[in-house]
């Protein structure tokens, strides 16, 4: 029985395109011992649930105690390979924002085996994993795909715990991941193909059946939406052709889930991201200070480039402050719009999984001919409390727009909808919005002068000198307004200094 079983969010190329958001780091979660089951087995879906996903993986054995390895040597810790069902209910995704404490804690899901392979003499990139449901294979991929390979992720865990002999690590599930009913078989094989002998695990084998215990209501209930519906089936595609085969529950206008949290992988959650710098305290700094005034204690520091040029807000007055989620718009050609605009694309997704607090930010190329918000959007974002939109694009719907409360900067009004000059490629990626780079997590920041990026690590000691900056500017206003010539007062000089210390008691 191994002591600690962990889990990879996201990890495979197919799956990250699919999702939409590609993690930085690897990030994890503990499955219970309890969830083992063997191969033959059957795993039960509760009664009240829709959404029983399977997921094919290749299971990591630590052969040997290790701690603070290195990716390099990480593999070496490895004795055995097997395969895994890392299975789990959409239904209660929510319930656990992100720690899959009950999504995928459950007796029996997490089938494994049903032998396992020695590691001498192959490497980490030699595997294959592939699933099977009713027969039909449904995932196929190889581990020399791998965002994070099997070597990174021992490291990684290692500076964190010790991982000790007989623990598991589930390294990820390639695209192809979808629902189960009751009755069907599925079935995960993990191989060495190209290895002497191509050792195999042999089939993997579960069937599913039909719980008839509710969950009672001294705890969080099941419950789906259109967005657990999507991501659980695989894409929209992939639903409405489980709704055409009687499979599926059809979308029945839910949206989007209630919290990034409940979408494990997510930007934050996904790359194990600290909670935002922007304090309740720094917010109270920055309150009333100008953008001018930022980007000039930016400037001291050799930010220059900060500058999300030729966005302007959608009402005067207007101010905005959060951290930033992005989303990549690609130039358009036909064969990408057909494959990558159809339903819940990345557009969708990034106004579907905005969080509070957070600006989203669009790289449009600059170009204005473009509508990249329109009003449906913009009153999704606002729905979900962004603390406003930023593209370098156009707004379709501008009047529209203006009506809602949300800050939305962008290069003004265009009618155009989708697909005239732009594919949605992907979120939660750096990217170049008005000549300027923004990284998920960066704190954005506007007012009527323009919008400015602010790297995370610099907000505190940014925040402080603008705060006094704006202060002292407000003084020295004052005595312009007073009469006084700006020569020796703006900047000051030894003796106009030596009066603000006296008269304000600031430094």
């Amino acid at each position: 029985m191994p002591g600690k079983i962990i889990a990879v969010h996201l990890n495979y190329p197919s799956r990250i395109a699919q999702r939409g958001r590609t993690p930085e780091f690897p990030s994890y979660f503990f499955k219970p011992a309890s969830s083992l089951a063997p191969t033959g087995g059957t795993v039960e879906r509760p009664a009240g649930t829709e959404l029983l996903a399977f997921e094919g993986e290749i299971a990591l054995v630590i052969g040997e105690e290790a701690r603070w390895v290195s990716p390099e040597d990480g593999w070496k810790y490895v004795s055995q390979v097997t395969a895994a069902n890392d299975l789990g209910l959409y239904d209660l995704r929510a319930a656990d924002k992100g720690s899959n404490v009950r999504n995928k804690g459950g007796d029996g899901f997490t089938p494994i085996g049903p032998v396992t392979i020695p590691t001498d003499g192959i490497g980490e990139g030699d595997w294959r994993v592939r699933t099977w449901v009713n027969g039909e294979l449904v995932q196929n991929d190889t581990s020399d795909t791998l965002k994070f390979p099997f070597g990174q992720l021992v490291a990684d865990l290692s500076q964190h715990m010790t991982l000790e002999p007989g623990d598991v690590i589930l390294t990820g599930t390639p695209a192809g991941s979808s629902v189960l009913l009751p009755g069907d078989v599925v079935e995960v094989e993990v191989d060495a193909p190209t290895a002497p002998g191509a050792p195999t695990t042999g089939r993997l084998v579960t069937t599913v059946t039909q719980g008839e215990t509710e969950f009672g209501d001294f705890g969080n209930r099941p419950a789906v939406n259109d967005l657990q519906r999507v991501e659980a089936w695989g894409s929209e595609d992939e639903h409405a052709a489980a709704v055409a085969a009687g499979r599926a529950t059809p979308l029945d206008g839910t949206g989007a889930a209630t919290s990034a949290a409940a979408n494990a992988g997510t930007s934050a959650a996904a790359n194990g991201a600290d909670a935002s710098p922007l304090t309740p305290e720094i917010r109270e700094l920055l309150s009333g200070v100008a953008v001018a005034t930022v980007s000039a204690a930016l400037r001291k520091r050799d930010y220059t480039e900060i500058f999300i040029d030729g966005v302007y807000p959608n009402h005067e007055g207007d101010t905005i402050l959060g951290t930033a989620k992005t989303l990549r718009f690609i130039p358009f050609r036909p064969d990408l719009f057909k494959e990558h605009a159809g339903g819940f694309n990345a557009q969708k997704r990034a106004f579907d999984t905005v969080n509070e607090g957070e600006v989203l930010v669009v790289e449009a190329r600059g170009v204005p001919s473009t509508g990249t918000v329109g009003d449906v959007l913009a009153l999704r974002a606002q729905v979900r409390g962004a603390a406003g939109v930023v593209t370098d694009g156009g707004v379709r719907d501008f009047a529209a727009v203006q009506q809602f409360d949300i800050p939305v900067f962008s290069q003004g009004a265009h009618p155009s909808v989708l697909g005239r000059r732009h594919v949605p490629w992907e979120t939660d990626v750096t990217i170049a919005c008005g000549g300027a780079a923004v990284q998920p997590g960066d704190i954005i920041m506007g007012d009527r002068d323009g919008v400015i990026v602010i790297p995370p690590f610099l907000l505190a000691e940014v925040a402080a000198e603008a705060a006094a900056q704006e202060l002292e500017d407000g003084w020295v206003a004052d005595r312009v307004a007073e009469g006084h010539a700006v020569d020796g007062l703006f900047p000051m000089n030894a003796e106009w200094r030596a009066r603000y210390v006296a008269e304000t008691g600031r430094g």
